[in-house]
């Protein structure tokens, strides 16, 4: 029950009772309205800002769960970093020191992404920059592993050539020991046998009965196998690529044709004393480049130290060759 109240009045020297009129009661509903409202805002406020929605409790978890996810992922890509770079230091250091090649360089290998912005996309959230930054780094080191991936590629295509050039220099002699007579003669000065001059011979010979096998001293392709060269009579050339090429002079006959290739320990033909010869020999020439070697010092596939010793020892006598 509401309040009665009064009022004194002057006038009638009475109390006199309030009465309460429309506009009163107006002033009171607007009054209780704008309070309702006024609470209705502080309450509206206080939970926005200060509690949170069930909705938004599981979308704060999950933003805390990719922080963590992220900083996790951060942690992996140090330890790739580490690990990557352990193979680019053994990369550079050891397998392409093996193979005599430049090692690439840091600026190649750290390099970045140009164009445009990369990350646009990533930007105008809450944690942006440890977005980008992520993605920075795991593209940085795409590249890195790209760049690395490539130069393992390189350095097997080295590796089968290196194989391939050491099947292919001549490195065994083309006569067997056990097959020998004696070596005739080495490379260098010696008397000429038919003037009598010392002439520099370019070649070995080889002293052998006639018919024993002559072989290839390395991978290669017959580029010839005929008597048109003037005083090699019968004879066979190699051409084992990389520069390299042996001549196989004097045979008695050919086991092998024009455009065949051959591999090294094959019997190519038979010695013999056709054209410039005093007697049964193979002359044997080794050529780099167009240039005549000396081809004792070729001899290490085979040869014992003690060997080769006694071979070198055998081929610098100055001698009078077969040719």
């Amino acid at each position: 029950m509401a309040k009665v109240k009064y009022y004194y009045d002057p006038k009638t020297l009475s109390y006199r009772k309030i009465e309460k009129g429309a506009a009163y009661q107006a002033r009171q509903t607007l009054l209780y309205l704008a309070s309702a409202a006024l609470l209705g805002l502080i309450f509206y406020f206080v939970a926005d800002n200060f509690i949170d929605s069930p909705k938004e409790k599981r979308l704060r978890r999950e933003l805390e769960n990719m922080k963590l996810q992220y900083s996790i992922l951060n942690q992996r890509l140090d330890q790739l970093n580490q690990v990557l770079a352990k193979l680019e230091d053994r990369d550079d250091n050891i397998y392409r020191v093996v193979f005599e090649a430049e090692p690439i360089p840091a600026s190649v290998r750290q390099a970045g992404f140009g164009g445009a912005n990369r990350y646009e996309k990533l930007e105008g959230f809450e944690n942006s920059e440890l977005i980008k930054e992520t993605a920075r780094r795991v593209d940085k080191l795409s590249k890195r592993m790209y760049v690395q991936s490539k130069s393992y590629q390189e350095l097997i295509d080295m590796a089968e050539n290196k194989q391939k050039l050491l099947e292919a220099i001549p490195s065994i002699q083309p006569v067997p020991n056990e097959d020998l007579r004696r070596m005739a003669s080495g490379y260098g000065w010696r008397i000429d046998p038919f003037t009598k001059a010392r002439k520099f011979h370019y070649g070995m010979d080889f002293s052998a009965p006639i018919g024993t096998p002559v072989y290839a001293t390395g991978d290669g392709k017959v580029i010839r196998a005929d008597n048109h060269s003037s005083g090699y009579g019968r004879h066979i050339r190699i051409d084992h690529g990389y520069g390299y090429r042996t001549l196989y002079a004097h045979l008695n006959d050919y086991n092998v044709r024009q455009g065949q290739r051959v591999s090294r320990g094959q019997i190519i033909g038979f010695l013999g004393s056709s054209g410039r010869s005093t007697g049964p020999h193979l002359h044997y020439e080794v050529h780099r480049d167009k240039e005549r070697l000396n081809p004792m010092n070729f001899y290490y596939g085979e040869l014992s130290p003690k060997e080769y010793q006694q071979a070198i020892s055998l081929s610098s006598q100055s001698n009078q060759s077969f040719d």
